[in-house]
């Protein structure tokens, strides 16, 4: 099993926000800081593409800024 764990992803999550201070808020720094979608499609790709006798248990995929 493979756990991937991703930080703060560009991703349309801010339509469901109703609150227009935290949507605000979240937008500034979605925009500032926030990876776009196929850094999590490339991590998925470079987990499932190793050999066999290869285990990606664990990844943690973030914006160098998330730190």
């Amino acid at each position: 099993m493979t756990i991937i764990s991703p930080g703060f992803v560009r991703t349309d999550f801010l339509d469901s926000v109703t609150n227009p201070e935290v949507k605000a808020q979240l937008s500034a720094s979605r925009d500032k800081f926030a990876i776009p979608p196929d850094a999590i499609a490339r991590a998925i790709a470079f987990a499932i593409e190793q050999p066999a006798d290869v285990d990606v248990s664990e990844m943690i995929v973030r914006p160098t800024a998330q730190r």
